[in-house]
């Protein structure tokens, strides 16, 4: 195995027990992250159903990455960990919670690099 190869390994792994282990939390309704939505005007109940169903693709996602690294998904994994990163500072937290998080996104994007910008709108799936 080359080493680019397994430094995509690595980071695909880091990548898929990330949002495995998000997705599993936002499953269990993780109570600090259901506080955040009414910051958004959204309901607690509301707020259950989108972790309930955000915390099932976040798996998905990390399973597929597992399987496949699709470029699309990683860039969302991407944009969505560096998204839920920066709820924090947003919701009161200190923006040292937000700079701890720059690993979540970060792995994500460099998966992202290291397997080139698409060209093609196919090169985008996969």
């Amino acid at each position: 195995m080359t080493q680019a190869k397994a430094v995509e390994w690595v980071l695909r792994v880091g990548v898929a027990a990330e949002f495995i282990g998000h997705g599993v939390f936002a499953l269990e309704g993780k109570k600090e992250w259901l506080a955040w939505f009414p910051h958004f005007g959204i309901d607690t109940g509301t707020g259950l159903i989108l972790m309930s169903l955000i915390g099932l693709m976040d798996i998905v996602l990390g399973v597929i990455i597992l399987i496949r690294p699709v470029r699309l998904f990683i860039l969302w994994m991407a944009v969505w960990a560096a998204w839920t990163a920066l709820v924090r500072p947003l919701v009161g937290d200190p923006i040292w919670d937000f700079i701890e998080r720059v690993a979540n996104w970060g792995a994500p994007l460099a998966l992202f690099l290291m397997q080139g910008f698409p060209r093609r709108l196919r090169e985008w799936f996969v």
